[in-house]
């Protein structure tokens, strides 16, 4: 599951670590510095239009007008290609969220401990994700959902699921409208980085609250602080 995490990194750390051109996409050095990222806001989504990358602010959140719940913010991605909620996302929708680490809570007695999860060579990374197309047109409630995948080794102690991390040499080819439904399939199961990837530490609590902010929420801090 992926319920919360941050981007903060500067729009040029993330197109440079996809090897992106100036010509490609816009760039912009100024940190986007968002350490606790929350459902139901929006969020800077990559995606392709046109033959064209763009960067949009999209609402983190899918439930269409018939859906009488709260919006979904996750979507499997054994089932995703295939169910009859994001079927048409999968196969028009495919997008990437920019990011730096998300957090997962790990039950330790009668309190949960937050987990600060990021790659192991501090790279930026590229969360799957499928919504609705056009990005950049306000569709309500109707937004995106960021793709998860099963901790099968290595990480299920602090989660079962996790988002899906793609790789950068295969985040083009993802978003791509070229792209069959049946390829980005492929692309989410080899493209994916593995559990060795990545690595946490505990992080204080305060990152339960959305108000809060700062970089102290995604450093190291002892498992019992408040």
């Amino acid at each position: 599951m992926c319920g919360r995490f941050a981007q903060y990194s500067s729009r040029d750390e993330y197109f440079d670590a996809l090897g992106l051109k100036p010509d490609e996409i816009t760039f912009d050095p100024e940190p986007i510095g968002r350490f606790n990222v929350a459902p139901g806001t929006r969020v800077l989504l990559l995606n392709e239009q046109d033959d064209v990358l763009r960067l949009d602010p999209v609402f983190w959140g899918y439930g269409p007008e018939w859906w009488d719940k709260q919006p979904l913010i996750n979507a499997r991605g054994e089932t995703a290609a295939s169910g009859r909620m994001f079927k048409p996302l999968w196969n028009h929708g495919r997008a990437i969220v920019p990011a730096d680490a998300w957090f997962e809570w790990k039950k330790e007695g009668d309190k949960k401990q937050p987990f600060c999860i990021y790659h192991k060579d501090k790279q930026p990374l590229f969360f799957a994700a499928i919504g609705r197309q056009p990005y950049g047109q306000d569709h309500g409630k109707e937004g995106f959902v960021i793709v998860t995948s099963a901790s099968n080794r290595g990480m299920v102690d602090i989660h079962d699921r996790r988002p899906l991390v793609i790789a950068p040499d295969a985040v083009r080819e993802w978003l791509s409208a070229d792209t069959s439904p049946e390829r980005a399939e492929v692309i989410a199961h080899d493209a994916a980085l593995p559990e060795k990837a990545f690595t946490w530490h505990p992080v204080s609590r305060k990152v339960g609250n959305i108000h809060n902010q700062g970089r102290d929420l995604v450093e190291p801090a002892p498992e019992d602080m408040d």
